[in-house]
């Protein structure tokens, strides 16, 4: 009982139909010339919601991994239309094309999720380039204001769902484990285990299930806050390390999951407690395997484009730096670890 919390400062709007407010927030950000942000695929939403919106430009070209090229293409866009806000409207690679721009022009982000990565309570940036992704913390990116809307999320597929939702559940399960951890993080990590864990079966097998879906994006915003002041270890690392490869960053934090978590578990008995208890049953990493199969997500790294020529590489690269993680980061485990997760195989 002896640690250091920080609450960051983020306003927090959640519920069904909330995004009829996003107007009212905007102008209470005092903000008159807005960039808002998107993918190719999220671009008649966007169009949708930006009525009523002092809409200067809108940035239709969010990737995922944020490309340094794409990255710049868009900060020079804000400058151009001389933006004194953006809003970000979508998942995780949206959202960090709204923080890369607000790390180098300090513009106000707004972010509406509709996902559940939970990138938007975080103060976490990251850039690809070259095959490697530079990641960051920075208290200039993190959104003023955040718009949790569950009716936004009902067209997300069921595929993305359950592998985004995976993603915030590995946020909240390296924060119970975190060197930097603390009894009020690790309190929303296992509430937002639990919410994610029983809420995504449901959310796959009916996807217009909107209290579903509100438990859900509940769980996410949990996820983000347990990031947000923690550290991240193994495997983020891993996963970090993986995007570099051009791997599909929800989907690789999926496979990768079941498979750290065995790796760390005799050296965190306490997070595992908490990872049972939040789940409802023993061996968490068991249970999360078999969830992310009843969610009929890919169990390989080789099914989503990962090359076994390039496992003995992403081993050599996370054990190159030291970082904090409950077990010492070894070539030979870390690369079992990998090699098991390329082939599928239940984690041990």
């Amino acid at each position: 009982m002896n640690f250091t919390y920080v609450a960051l400062p983020t306003r927090v709007l959640f519920g069904a139909g909330r995004i009829r407010e996003l107007a009212a927030e905007v102008d209470r950000l005092g903000a008159k010339r807005v960039l808002l942000v998107c993918t190719p695929g999220r671009a008649a939403m966007v169009r949708r919601l930006a009525s009523g919106l002092p809409v200067s430009g809108i940035f239709g070209e969010a990737a995922m991994h944020t490309p340094l090229a794409l990255v710049e293409k868009a900060r020079q866009q804000a400058r151009e239309v001389q933006a004194d806000a953006c809003v970000a409207v979508g998942g995780g690679s949206t959202i960090g094309f709204g923080k890369a721009i607000a790390l180098s022009a300090s513009l106000p982000v707004l972010a509406v999720p509709t996902t559940y990565s939970g990138s938007e309570m975080t103060t976490i940036w990251g850039v690809s380039e070259g095959g490697t992704k530079k990641t960051g913390r920075d208290p200039r990116v993190l959104p003023k204001a955040v718009i949790y809307d569950p009716e936004l999320t009902l067209d997300l597929p069921a595929a993305v769902s359950a592998a985004s939702g995976m993603n915030a559940i590995a946020h909240c399960a390296e924060a119970l484990y975190a060197h930097d951890g603390n009894p009020i993080v690790s309190l929303m990590a296992e509430e937002g285990i639990r919410a994610l864990a029983s809420s995504l079966p449901e959310v796959v097998s009916q996807p217009e299930n909107l209290e579903a879906r509100s438990a859900a994006l509940y769980g996410a915003w949990l996820a983000g806050m347990t990031i947000s002041t923690t550290s991240v270890a193994l495997h983020h690392k891993l996963c970090h390390i993986l995007g570099g490869f051009g791997l599909p960053h929800a989907e690789t934090h999926a496979i990768v999951l079941p498979h750290a978590l065995a790796y760390n578990a005799a050296a965190a008995p306490e997070a595992m407690q908490r990872l049972e208890r939040a789940l409802g049953a023993p061996d968490p990493p068991g249970k999360i395997f078999d969830l992310e199969k009843k969610l009929g997500l890919p169990a390989r790294l080789a099914d989503i484009g990962m090359k076994e020529a390039d496992l003995e590489r992403a081993a050599r690269m996370a054990v190159e730096a030291p970082y904090p993680n409950p077990r010492k980061v070894e070539y030979a485990p870390v690369l079992a670890l990998l090699t098991a997760a390329y082939e599928g195989r239940a984690p041990r």
